[in-house]
């Protein structure tokens, strides 16, 4: 099918932010080196392709680059009902006594109380397990609430880093693999909790932070655990009528200081990614410096804190294109991802990068 890209004319609506994209444009693999990736520079009159590895030099010192250090966990578990019916999880949340919140495939829902074997790893004798007690956040929620356990006693933390998989986005076609386990992380990774990566970050890598930090270029660093629902496609035409996924955050005493710092000289705050973007503009909608957000920026929003991004290229219809679009202007996103499929750049979260300024 041909490329196609809207031009709305009225209020924005679903249909807006829908593209056709090539099959072949999704990145199934990284790139041979992370700062090798391809990077669309956006904040000139023009689209200009570049390498990721020349960041340093669309910015200047006294500019803040704030990252999300979330770590990716191993959150991908496989097992089977006392039926004999095979199951899945994804673990979302660990909620404290040994219970995590998680999604479920199955073809049929084990009843509550039911308990399903899961597969350890081999050569353990861990007699790993989930007990089903619910649905959560409550009876209506989207996810359940599992106790997962050992003979040992072990909490679910460890229990995932030692059989878990890699929760590979659903457009990634192989199975989890070594390279996986090195390249769906951020070379900063530090906060356990998220089963996506913040993909725009996994471009930078030592080599290139160090002439980062050279320039005089600032660096800080937020939480936001990335959720399951950052791959959901917003269904509904009417924007107002969606359900925004909730995902926790933090901002740190350092950052709001470092922040401060950067507006005080005359810097550009640079987000690292959308989730840093809905991290920094959470705390600045609610005052809250940590906690659960469900914020949905959408055109129109007035950002208070960032004025560059460096991003993915992402799904259509998805909260994040609609991101994208009212930081950088619907057009200009638009026209970049048509350049950016006529050139044949990579997309998604293996695929490369582009560089945009807020509209003014």
């Amino acid at each position: 099918m041909p490329t196609s890209f809207p031009c709305p004319t009225r209020a924005f609506v679903l249909s807006d932010f829908d593209f056709t994209l090539p099959e072949h444009l999704i990145a199934q693999h990284p790139a041979s080196e992370r700062s090798g990736s391809r990077l669309l520079d956006g904040t000139a009159a023009t689209p200009v392709d570049r390498i990721f590895r020349e960041l340093p030099t669309l910015l200047r010192a006294g500019d803040l680059l704030v990252f999300n250090d979330t770590k990716v966990i191993n959150a991908r578990l496989f097992g089977e009902k006392p039926t004999g019916g095979k199951l899945e999880l994804l673990i979302e949340r660990v909620l404290g006594g040994n219970q995590v919140a998680a999604h479920m495939r199955v073809s049929k829902k084990p009843e509550v109380g039911t308990t399903v074997a899961l597969v350890g790893a081999p050569g353990t004798h861990d007699n790993l397990r989930a007990t089903l007690l619910g649905r959560w956040p409550d009876a209506d929620g989207a996810m359940f609430r599992f106790v997962l356990s050992n003979d040992a006693g072990d909490d679910p933390h460890t229990l995932m880093q030692r059989h878990g998989h890699v929760p590979l986005p659903p457009y990634i076609t192989h199975s989890d693999s070594p390279e996986d386990v090195a390249r769906y992380q951020t070379v900063f990774a530090k906060n356990p909790g998220a089963v996506a990566a913040p993909t725009a970050a996994l471009h930078f890598d030592e080599a290139l932070l160090a002439k980062l930090d050279a320039l005089g270029v600032q660096r800080a660093h937020v939480t936001l655990h990335v959720g399951a629902g950052t791959f959901q496609p917003v269904k509904t035409e009417n924007l107002a009528e969606h359900q925004m996924h909730s995902e926790w955050y933090d901002v740190p005493a350092a950052t709001q200081q470092a922040l401060a710092d950067c507006r005080a000289r005359g810097g550009r705050v640079v987000a690292v990614g959308t989730t840093t973007v809905r991290t920094l503009e959470s705390w600045a909608q609610t005052g809250q410096t940590r906690g659960d957000t469900r914020i949905f920026i959408t055109p129109g929003f007035a950002f208070q804190w960032v004025d560059m991004l460096v991003t993915n290229f992402h799904l259509p219809k998805s909260s994040l294109m609609m991101l994208v679009s009212a930081f950088a202007g619907h057009a200009q996103v638009m026209d970049l991802y048509r350049h950016a499929i006529a050139e044949q750049y990579r997309f998604y979260s293996y695929g490369d990068a582009m560089l945009l300024a807020k509209q003014a």
